[in-house]
């Protein structure tokens, strides 16, 4: 079967519009199982008027109920290239969420959050395709690692979930291998890698759901056309990003020299203060062992006058 690449925002927008394809696609990387799932897409155009770009660009937002009872709300992010620029629109972006409200049964809370992001990119120091972040309590003054949790450091922290497409391979035993297959970068049948067959047997209802509709989105002329003017602008984004973020590097190599120079100035003249530092302080020794030889002398000779004149 030929299914479309789901690392396209259009695409996954797609797989995501059915409920059970978004618990199962969450439940499987947090291991839980999600009782209640209501997913808000967050669209935006970007668009550049100077190089005529106009991108569709979608995160997800879900608000999950798992099976024991805990709400919590789960940010799914696709990062196709790595730009530096786009670390602090993640942080940014997680900052906003953390100052949002959301409403539970007509009551306004701060839910607890976990992010996942879907990286079109291999992080060297990373082999795994997939890993979680976690956070644990620990007991420093007994050196033991809490199992109880606080709601409290739960909405202040966050675990957090990264799927390295780049790095998947072709093991599918597990329900998270057969759902990491379905991003598998591999067997594509383009150029463009859009399209790719997908080879595995699926024996899980929700996969089954998956390739469906990524078949769908792979061989529909118009879902495909989507994608191409997708892929195309973020090329072009890329390149001008990628321009941009030279420049930016470039500015923070010089500031960070610029910097390095001026501790070095610095610590120079450190080095000449420390040094008639230590000289007046050498005087300051020297003129005190004077004084003393002098005091010395002083007792001496007052004990020559009272000798002298013992009246």
């Amino acid at each position: 079967m030929v299914i479309a690449n789901p690392i396209y925002d259009v695409v996954f927008k797609r797989m995501m519009e059915n409920e059970k394809v978004v618990k199962f696609f969450i439940g499987t990387l947090l291991d839980q199982t999600i009782e209640t799932v209501v997913v808000k897409p967050q669209e935006f155009t970007y668009t550049d008027e100077l190089a005529g770009l106009a991108v569709f660009r979608l995160d997800f937002i879900a608000t999950i109920k798992t099976e024991t009872g805990e709400y919590k709300k789960v940010l799914i992010e696709i990062q196709k290239a790595k730009n530096q620029i786009d670390v602090m629109r993640f942080r940014n972006y997680l900052a906003e969420h953390y100052k949002k409200e959301d409403t539970i049964n007509n009551e306004k809370l701060a839910l607890p959050i976990t992010t996942i992001y879907i990286l079109g990119f291999k992080l060297p120091e990373i082999l795994t395709p997939c890993i979680k972040v976690e956070r644990k309590y620990k007991d420093l003054i007994n050196k033991v690692t809490l199992e109880t949790k606080s709601d409290f450091v739960e909405k202040l922290t966050h675990d957090s979930y990264v799927v390295q497409v780049e790095r998947i391979t072709d093991r599918y035993s597990t329900k998270l291998d057969k759902l990491l297959s379905v991003f598998e970068q591999t067997n594509f049948v383009d150029d463009n890698k859009i399209i790719k067959e997908f080879n595995h047997t699926t024996d899980i209802e929700e996969v089954q759901i998956m390739t469906d509709i990524l078949h769908h989105s792979g061989t529909d002329p118009k879902e495909k056309k989507k994608i191409e003017t997708e892929q195309e602008a973020w090329r072009s984004v890329n390149a001008m990003f990628g321009d941009k973020e030279k420049k930016f590097l470039k500015e923070l190599n010089e500031k960070n020299q610029e910097i390095t120079e001026k501790n070095q100035e610095l610590n120079q003249r450190d080095q000449v203060i420390t040094e008639k530092n230590k000289a007046l302080d050498e005087k300051e020794y020297a003129l005190n062992e004077k004084n003393l030889e002098l005091n010395e002398k002083d007792k001496i000779i007052a004990e020559l006058l009272r000798k002298l004149d013992p009246k």
